[in-house]
């Protein structure tokens, strides 16, 4: 079985509209020296193609490859995992990492977690995070919220699942699409500690 070198992160992309959180959230990690494990499902390629400049390959090896240059990330700091790659180890509790983020995070992936189905690497790796008692953050992009959303977001928060929804605030104001996008990701990076210079504390002088 092939060696992977162990991260301390994992981040799956969906295909929930909010690419842009995710890529952010990625470098955010590089830079600050974090490794991470990348999880991308086949319709998040899809709307990152529609969102976004980049044109990400096809098989998880060129992905890979391809994001280490775009984010100009250290050798195997990224490393990217097909939808039925076992073998990789946020399969299993003996390569769980210390959190993992589902940015954004479909309401059917949030089902499919909160009911731990297990149909796929993304399922899989969250219910090794969760039965591990790691952090597990969903950034559920949908708008407005049904009865079985809420009723699911519900059950994992009473695990100690973060449900946070990609909500900006406007109080420090934004001057353009990329300050809103770092007020998300900053307060992912909060909840990951992860320390970060996004966009000023409140109470703060700046």
């Amino acid at each position: 079985m092939m060696k992977y070198k162990p991260a301390s992160i994992c981040i799956a992309i969906t295909g929930a509209s909010g690419a842009q959180y995710a890529l952010r959230l990625l470098q955010c990690l590089v830079d600050a020296g974090e490794s991470v494990y990348l999880l991308i499902s086949q319709p998040a390629q899809i709307v990152i193609d529609m969102e976004t400049d980049l044109e990400l390959p096809a098989r998880p090896g060129d992905m890979q490859v391809f994001l280490t240059d775009y984010f100009n990330a250290d050798p195997d700091q990224i490393q990217v995992f097909g939808k039925e790659q076992w073998t990789a180890p946020v399969a299993s509790g003996s390569g769980v990492p210390r959190a993992m983020v589902v940015c954004p995070c479909t309401t059917g992936t949030l089902s499919s977690i909160a009911c731990g189905s297990s149909r796929n690497l993304i399922e899989r790796a969250a219910d090794v995070v969760l039965k591990e008692r790691k952090t597990l953050i969903l950034v559920p992009r949908e708008s407005p919220f049904s009865e079985i959303h809420l009723e699911n977001m519900l059950k994992l928060a009473r695990m100690g699942v973060t449900i946070l929804p990609p909500n900006p605030g406007f109080y420090y104001q934004p001057e353009s699409v990329q300050d809103v996008i770092d007020f998300v990701v900053a307060r992912i990076l909060d909840h990951l500690d992860i320390q970060h210079t996004l966009l000023p504390r409140w109470g703060t002088d700046e």
